[in-house]
This record gives structure tokens, sequence and C-alpha cells, in this order.
């Protein structure tokens, strides 16, 4: 039968005492973890979010009631537990905080019953993701998932903390905003007062935040809410957190000097791991030749070799067709793999056709240094010797090609690299490889559109160097754009802002767009740019990966209090759901049904 707390006040968590405390009384409350019956002793492990207590029902000190109540004790119930800590009699627990030391009940209240939990609440269970979270209030309970949490409730605070020492400015900007889609698509609201227009959620608060620098705010920074109405992945939520951030009157040197040292500063305070400043940069195009990734994981080698001049006249007609079509010939080798059996080498065919590709050609090095290759009789000696020696084969390397348009092969390639790396254990998560992607082109080329699309957006400035291109190259033109990259993950991109109308009126133009058009989609920030605008840039983290990566999590769900799953519903409160017809008709809204869902 539960009770109430009756005036108890709680003392301190469970990990909060120490064998400083011994002879003190103390009282604790939380949830059993698990009871162990003696006879003469019942012992309690008291778990709450700091941890667990090992608590002593001895009915000489509790009394007959309080040791018959402890007996009924089950997992998940909630007590309040009065007593003096003492060294623990038995065995030191070194697997706990409090593993010295244990707490001699004198009271205990029954706070809370619990039904048998759908599965066990401790770290690193092999429970079903699905049942987890619809059960997520429970799932929240174990330790490691509290540990993500109260890690990422750490982030946000010393962030705030130290971008408020660097003069930042803490502004919220609106989540009722007006749609402007571009690239994800947007959740709409609909509107009850303007029946038939409708709000969209912000993708990203961009707009806002620099017509904030334009108000002369300075530095701004938002932990900002943000949703995109897009497929998810491991590392995508459609509501998910960012960490936003603009500055005026900077260029892409300040923005990056401020959060080099910002990343520095969360890794000291909460993983005690240095960060070596400055970090690495690297131009976009020397990302994807090297590691066919705008995200590179550097943790390990495995770079791609361009072999295209040294096949151009061979004999195989997949790799001189791939060259006369403008596309390239590359390849990475997987140390120590030349033994790997042809079902594995299969596989990753089949992994590599997932990411565009024909096929993969192969060399397998032996270890008397002979050729075994899915492509030598089309080849002369000296062409396999110079392809061995362009990828540094050595006995035992297996070697992997894919030929097609530039992009395929760095799609194909760089997914490959890091399918590989995990494959041979190179995937090391207590290590942190930070660079800067720089110089990314300004456009990329859309074949649904038959035009260029921005690859950032369409206020990025471009180089200073590539100015005269707009016109006349496009796609040769480079962005004062940058993103931070950790571990093969982006976990945070921005760039320098166009602050000159003339440069943003060919920017607009460049891609397609009239002027009509422009000011449609962006008139109230072109008009806040008529009254004086001071060059500014930003950059915005994604809150979620980065706690991810830290935490060592493989999803941002275990990080996320309440995630959705992939097809962005929640399992725990069953949304989206259905609404009533008053609902909809007040809101303007007739539901138009598919036949597919007539015939249900």
């Amino acid at each position: 039968m539960a009770e109430s707390m009756k005036g108890l006040k709680r003392s301190h968590r469970c990990t909060e005492v120490s064998s400083q405390n011994i002879g003190e009384e103390v009282t604790v409350m939380g949830w059993v973890q698990k009871r162990r019956n003696l006879g003469s002793l019942i012992f309690v492990d008291l778990r709450d979010r700091s941890g667990i207590l090992q608590i002593v029902f001895d009915e000489n000190e509790v009394g007959a009631e309080g040791f018959a109540k402890a007996g009924t004790l089950r997992s998940e119930y909630v007590i309040a537990v009065t007593g003096k800590i003492a060294k623990r009699e038995g065995a030191v627990n070194e697997n706990l905080a409090t593993g010295d030391i244990e707490l001699k009940a004198t009271l205990l209240r029954i706070l809370s019953e619990s039904e048998t939990p759908p599965f066990p609440i401790e770290e690193n269970i092999n429970t079903k993701e699905e049942l987890r979270l619809k059960y997520r209030c429970l799932d929240l309970r174990r330790p490691d998932i509290q540990s993500n949490i109260i890690m990422r409730s750490k982030v946000a605070t010393l962030t705030r903390e130290f971008l408020t020492r660097e003069g930042f400015l803490e502004i919220e900007t609106p989540m009722l905003t007006k749609s402007t889609p571009e690239g994800a698509r947007d959740y709409l609201v609909p509107s009850r007062v303007h029946p038939g227009k409708f709000y969209a959620l912000p993708q990203s608060p961009q707009l806002f935040k620099q017509m904030l620098m334009c108000a002369g705010y300075d530095r701004y920074v938002q932990i900002a809410r943000c949703f995109r109405d897009e497929d998810l992945r491991a590392d995508r939520q459609p509501e998910f957190t960012q960490i936003d951030m603009e500055l005026s009157f900077v260029d892409v040197d300040d923005v990056i000097d401020v959060n080099e040292r910002l990343l520095a500063y969360l890794f000291k305070e909460i993983l005690g791991v240095t960060v070596e400043l400055p970090i690495q940069r690297m131009p976009w195009q020397e990302a994807m030749d090297r590691f066919g990734s705008d995200k590179p994981d550097l943790r390990f080698g495995m770079e791609l070799k361009n072999i295209t001049d040294i096949v151009r006249n061979c004999g195989f007609g997949v790799f001189t067709g791939a060259i006369e079509n403008g596309g390239s010939v590359r390849g990475i080798n997987a140390k120590g793999q030349g033994s790997m059996p042809r079902k594995k080498i299969d596989a990753l065919v089949d992994f590599a056709k997932g990411y565009g590709a024909k096929g993969l050609a192969y060399i397998a090095i032996q270890e008397d240094g002979s050729l075994k290759s899915s492509f030598a009789k089309f080849m002369t000696e000296e062409e396999m010797a110079a392809i061995v020696s362009m990828l540094e084969g050595e006995p035992g390397d297996l070697l992997l090609f894919a030929a097609d348009r530039n992009k395929i092969v760095w799609n194909v390639l760089g997914a490959l690299r890091v399918e590989l790396a995990e494959q041979m254990g190179l995937l090391k998560k207590d290590e942190y490889r930070f660079v800067w992607i720089t110089e990314f082109p300004q456009f990329e080329w859309s074949d649904e559109e038959e035009r260029f699309v921005a690859m950032h957006h369409p206020f990025t400035m471009p180089m200073d160097e590539d100015l005269d291109k707009l016109e006349s190259d496009p796609g040769a033109v480079r962005a004062k754009a940058y993103d931070i990259v950790l571990n093969g993950t982006e976990i945070g991109g921005g760039s320098v802002r166009i602050h000159q109308a003339d440069v943003q009126a060919r920017m607009f133009k460049a891609l397609g767009m009239t002027e009509e058009v422009a000011n449609e989609k962006f008139g109230f920030l072109l008009d806040a740019f008529k009254y004086g605008v001071p060059p500014h840039a930003g950059l915005a983290y994604g809150l979620d990966r980065l706690v991810m990566l830290m935490a060592k999590c493989d999803s941002i769900r275990d990080v996320i209090a309440f995630p959705k799953v992939k097809d962005a519903s929640c399992l725990l409160t069953d949304a989206p759901n259905i609404v009533d017809e008053k609902q909809l008709e007040e809101l303007s809204i007739q539901m138009i049904h598919t036949e597919e869902e007539k015939s249900e």
C-alpha cells in the first residue's frame, strides 16, 4: 500500500554519501533495483539518478512492521528510507561508488508500488528498441541512458556559460514562421485565424539570426528546436536541437577560432579529453579526392587513390568507358584483407551497389606476391604493377576499385572504406579526430530541377577570388563555408553570409531565381538588409549528434529523452494520430482519402 512522505525530506541522493558520512543519519529516496532476503537481514539496492546505495533492513533496527514491509519490496517500488551510514560489513563492491558503505535502515515508507517491468532496468540490455521506446519512461531509468541525458544537459549548460563569457546573447526566434522551402520539406501548421493559410516550423533560425545581426546584437546564440520533414537515419530526427550562433564583423577565421575553443572546453570539462588546437583544416576537393566524403573519418587511413591515368588506355572496357564518359577510376587498399573469401567480397560488391556502383573490381595480393584479380586478363603486367604500386599494395592486401562518374566513385569508395574499417575493428570510439572541411562548392547541379542549387543556402558568401565566376562558371565557384567533422560525422556547419545587395542579387540570378521570386520568399530579410547590414557569419551544431559521439552511442535516439523512430512516429504517445472532425472544421481543413484508405 502506497504511503505519503508525511513530512520526510530527502537529505542526499544515493551516491552523495560516502565513508565521510559514517555515523550520520540520512534520508534517501529512489527505486528498488533488487532485494535479497537472507532471513534475519534484507538487503535492498536503492537506485536514483546518481547511482546505487545498499540498504540493510535489520528487524532490531527498523522494527517488526518495517521489516515485514521490507519483505514485500519488489523491483521498481519507490521508497523512502531513513537510517545511519555505516561501513559495509560484507565485501567491498568495487563496481559501486558507494561500495564501501551501506545504510542501516530505521524507517521505511513505500511511496509507490510497481508492476513487473517489461524489461530489466539495467545497463546495456539487449531489449528491442521498439519495446524500449514504447516504455520510454522505464528505459530512461536505465543508468546508461540517464548518463547520456545528464551529459546532454551538461553540454548545453557549459556551452551557454562559455559563449556568455565570449559576449554572446541568448535570444529566442519564432517557432511559427513562414514557409521558405529550400532543401528539406517544412512541417506546416494550419492557422485557425487565417483560414487556408499555414505557418511553417523552422528548419533552422537562419533568417532570423541574420536579421538579429542587422539589428545590431553582434553575437547571438540559441539552443534552438528545429524541424525537418525528411527521411530519417541513425543520426537524424524530424525534430532536433541546434546550438545556433551568429557573429558580426567577422570572417572565417574568427568563427573557427571561437568554436575550436568551445569544443576544447566541452571535451576537457566533460570527458577529460584534450583537443589539440588548431584543428586541422581540409578543402572540400581534397577531402573528396582522399576520402570520397566531405565528412571524412580520419581515425584510419585507407585513402582513395586515383588510377585514371594508369588505366586510360588499358584493355578493360569498364575502366576506359568510365573515363571516356568524363569519370574516373579510383581504388582503396584494405590492408591485410587479401585472403578475404569470395563470398565476403561479393557482399562488399552488393554494399557498393547500394551507393550507385555497377560493380567493384579487385586485386587480392597473395602472401607470395602473386595477384588474384577480377580484371587482370584485360591488363598488361606493367599496368597491374603500376596499379599495385599506386595503392602501396603489399602481400596480404586487398585492393578494391570503382569506375564511374566522380560523384558515384566518391560515394561508393567513401562508404566502402568506412564499412571495411568497421569490419576490421579500426573505429575506436574513445578516439576523437576533428577536421574542418572548407572551400565547399557554392553550387551543385540538380538533375531533377535542371539548374544549379545552393550547396548550403542562398545567403552563403562566395570566396572573394571566385566572385567573377558567378555568371561565367558557377560550377567552379567556392563558398566561404565550413563544416566541423568528428569521426566521420558532421557535427556542425556554417558560412560567411552575403551582406552586399549586389552580390546577393547575382547569387539569386545564378540560382535561376527572379527578383520577384526572391522578394516573395525572402522579402523580409532583403528589406532588413536595405538599412545597413554588417558583415556576418555563423555556425550551428547538431547538439544531438555531438552528444551521441561524446557518449560513444551509435544512435541519437539514445541521447534524446523522447525520440521518434524511422517513420517519424512516437511509439510512446502514438503520434502522429487522427484528430476529430470539429478540430479540422475549425482549421478549414478537409481530408482527402486515398483509394487504399477507403478500401481499408
